[in-house]
């Protein structure tokens, strides 16, 4: 902000000298947009008479579209001790209050705060005084070590989370069996005292410091409604307890009520333990891509000679040696040397690309049997492989903040609740006869225990975890409850093709001898054998019992195929460029079965003698059994189905047209997916992404609703919320039907929790007393709580018999 004049901003631009016509396109521009405050150039400076924040971001996006992109910063921080989504939002309001701050977006799921700021205006350090201030933290540690130690903090909050709720539980039930079953037992009041007291001081002090946190900016939530509910029962049984001839003087009996404030604990702290260790494990899949990277690389200097060193001190136009079996350190062209190298991490496609003097290689990828020497081009963050990284964080984290349903309830529904209370009791103080105080007190109690959010603390837990079990028994795994309640309203889903729609694997197809015999076949499988191309390996499983042969003068034609001797004669295996080149026989039947072949999306390989060809060979990643009947089962629900891919545009067509898949891309890069995807989202679309692969991570992450394949990439399946054990597409649908029951059903627990609170608060009042003389006792109230809660917990159960086949029950 300006020292000289706190209404205006100045906003750095990245060209620093502004000529004349540069001044004219930005005012015209500006005027284009209506965009009217006044502005001055100054070195470089945009200087506007406003801080207005929504009127800075649409600056800053049209200096970007006119070439003078501004100096902003973008940082993803981790964010500590956040306990609900409303806290997510809290902080988020407050980061969007500050002066130069262009965007903010606090992620609840991951803990992670992104953040785009003028730095002349606003820093890091600015940011966390604000957070600090409402009681929550920013971690500025290194960008290097930031999501290490936000790991460990992590852990050590789930460790100590685990402990209470072992200890809540341990505490609670043998409050709840004296409350219930043996409240009249000897000294039964005085053994619950001594099993609650702990529970609520220790175990549970963690909702009254955030309620307190809350209260001090006028703000409520679940941790203010467990407070509230389980200290009033508390502080009310301990009064009882001490002098529990206050109420006998007024012929009331001295009921106690400390089997609510601990099993309310115990019951909301299982239900935190449940979020935390679904949300434990959103850094794996980003530490896993780290991995990819090896630590060390072998350096060449100007003589040869080699040096091992650390990955961080490679710079750019090093000479850098990968052996046989290594993976890629940096991006790179190759100078000396070829091999095969797995790009699958990118393309996703399963075959090996053979690697020649010039040609680009990626970090992350991984050399297959050869080794050679390749120059460094990109290192650190510019590799693709860090790019990956950087999306996939960057769509984990753009993703807007989870607001709980029963948070955003509360935030409404505890104020109602504490003004009702304080209505009732002045009531009874008003209009009440000779047991005014006692009546009154009674009253206020009643209302918070039959308001305690048991039930409602209960509502989404019970059938996200009923949900998922059912999911697990079908096969599907699912991370968390979002997914659960995002998948059914799913519009449209895309496929990856490699090992998602087709097996991943390359097969033999088809076979068009021209000339066979059982030594033919011996000698083509021998060959192959013998041979580094990765369709090799199909043709050998294409005749696994095939015996061994001798075979002499073996070479290897790179780009072309193989060669070899066999009792005399020679053969050839490979593509249509070797027999042309070796004046092979070659007729009009077998260029046009080859074309046919290859307008299919399959790889051609043939396979010849010296004087005619002997057979074509069609190998092809064909597509799994059951992806016809799933594709035609999601368009059946209403659901749009496309397919991205690395591969070209003639076998994407084929294998779309295989699967019955209505939309599809071909030639797409990682990024290209993401961005796809984005685009679908930007066009009103609830996008799904089911995939298998490193490379399909970043869309993954992107995807309101993301599915992996079980036998796919352990980083696939970190970065999806759901997991298809078995890799069956079919389970697809049932997923997304499961997903529509489960929300139906966690509907319908809120439904019954509200329904008790709606009839009870009014009734824990007083508002029959006038008419009928009934007054609810908090017992009562306490029982009419505790079946609030069973009729949500049954409701539950009732998901385990539920279909989920092709009709809903």
């Amino acid at each position: 902000m300006s020292e000289n004049n706190p209404s205006t901003t100045i906003i750095p631009l990245a060209k620093k000298h502004l000529n004349q016509t540069d001044e004219k396109n930005i005012k015209h521009a500006f005027a284009q947009a209506e965009i009217v405050p006044s502005i001055t150039l100054d070195k470089g400076n945009l200087i506007i008479d406003s801080t207005d924040r929504n009127l800075l971001v649409r600056i800053v996006s049209l200096l970007q579209q006119q070439g003078y992109a501004p100096q902003t910063q973008k940082q993803e921080i981790p964010v500590l001790d956040m306990s609900c989504a409303s806290c997510a939002s809290s902080i988020q309001s407050m980061m969007l209050a500050q002066p130069g701050v262009l965007q903010a977006s606090v992620n609840f799921a991951n803990t992670s705060a992104q953040v785009e700021y003028l730095p002349n205006m606003i820093q890091e350090q600015d940011l966390q005084k604000v957070v600090r201030s409402i009681g929550f933290d920013l971690l500025l540690e290194p960008a290097a070590s930031r999501e290490e130690k936000k790991d460990a903090i992590q852990q050590e909050q789930y460790s100590k989370l685990k402990r209470k709720t072992f200890f809540a539980l341990l505490l609670a039930l043998p409050v709840f069996v004296y409350g219930m079953f043996f409240m009249h037992a000897p000294y039964a009041n005085w053994i619950m005292f001594a099993f609650t007291t702990p529970l609520v001081f220790w175990v549970g002090s963690d909702f009254f410091v955030h309620a307190w946190k809350q209260a001090k900016h006028r703000a409520v939530n679940m941790d203010t409604l467990v407070a509230l509910s389980t200290g009033t029962a508390y502080i009310f049984s301990v009064f009882t307890l001490l002098f529990p001839e206050f109420w006998l003087r007024s012929g009331l009996e001295a009921h106690i009520y400390f089997e609510a404030a601990a099993v309310i604990i115990a019951f909301v702290l299982l239900g935190k333990l449940l979020e935390a260790r679904a949300k434990s494990h959103t850094s794996d899949a980003i530490n896993k891509l780290m991995g990819m990277q090896p630590k060390t690389v072998i350096r060449l200097d100007d003589q040869g000679a080699q040096q091992e060193i650390k990955i961080a001190d490679v710079v750019l136009n090093n000479l850098l040696l990968v052996r046989p079996g290594e993976k890629i350190p940096v991006d790179g062209l190759v100078e000396q040397g070829e091999s095969y190298v797995d790009e699958s991490m990118l393309s996703g496609e399963s075959i090996p690309v053979l690697k020649n003097n010039g040609e680009s290689v990626y970090a992350g990828t991984v050399n297959q049997r050869g080794s050679f020497q390749f120059r460094a081009q990109k290192v650190g963050e510019d590799t693709v492989l860090a790019q990956i990284i950087a999306m996939v964080r960057s769509a984990q984290g753009s993703k807007a903040p989870v607001q709980k349903l029963v948070d955003k309830i509360a935030g409404i529904f505890v104020p109602i609740v504490i003004t009702i209370a304080l209505l009732s009791m002045l009531s009874w103080f008003i209009f009440s006869g000779e047991h005014w105080l006692t009546q009154g007190i009674m009253a206020f109690v009643t209302v918070l225990v039959i308001a305690c959010p048991c039930a409602l603390g209960l509502a989404t837990p019970t059938a996200i975890m009923v949900g998922v079990g059912r999911a697990a028994s079908a096969g599907i795994l699912i991370k968390d409850a979002e997914s659960i309640e995002r998948a059914k309203d799913l519009n449209v889903l895309v496929f990856d093709k490699t090992g998602t729609l087709t097996m991943g694997r390359p097969q033999v197809t088809d076979q068009y001898w021209l000339e066979e015999n059982k030594i033919h076949q011996q000698v083509l499988v021998a060959m192959e054998h013998l041979s580094e191309h990765p369709l090799a390996e199909a043709i050998v499983n294409a005749w696994p019992e095939s015996p061994q042969m001798a075979l002499d003068n073996f070479e290897s034609i790179t780009g072309k195929g193989i060669v070899a001797t066999y009792e005399g004669k020679s053969y050839l295996v490979g593509n249509q460029k070797l027999m042309i080149s070796r004046d092979v026989s070659l007729s009009d039947i077998l260029f046009e079965k080859s074309a046919e072949y290859a307008q299919s999306g399959r790889t051609v390989i043939w396979f010849a003698s010296e004087q005619q060809v002997l057979a074509l060979l069609a190998v092809a990643d064909p597509i799994k059994e059951t992806t016809p009947d799933a594709i035609t089962e999601l368009r059946k629900m209403g659901i749009k189905t496309y397919m991205l891919t690395g591969d070209n545009e003639a076998t994407a067509a084929a294998i779309a047209r295989q699967a019955g898949i209505q939309y599809f891309e071909s030639e797409m890069l990682p990024e290209d997916k993401s961005q796809y995807i984005k685009k679908l989202q930007d066009e009103g679309n609830v996008v799904g992404m089911v995939g298998d692969g490193i490379n399909d991570s970043a869309a993954l992450a992107q995807a309101d609703v993301s599915i992996a394949m079980g036998k796919g990439s352990d980083i696939a399946m970190d970065v999806a919320k759901m997991t298809i054990v078995s890799s069956d597409l079919q389970k697809v649908p049932v997923a997304i039907r499961l997903s529509q029951l489960t929300v139906r059903t966690i509907r319908q627990n809120l439904f019954w929790a509200f329904i008790y609170n709606l009839v009870g608060i009014p009734i824990a009042a007083g508002i029959l007393y006038p008419s009928f003389g009934f007054l609810l006792s908090p017992m009562i109230a306490s029982a009419a709580m505790a079946l609030s809660s069973v009729s949500v917990v049954s409701n539950s159960l009732r998901l385990k018999w539920r279909s989920v086949g092709s009709t809903i029950a």
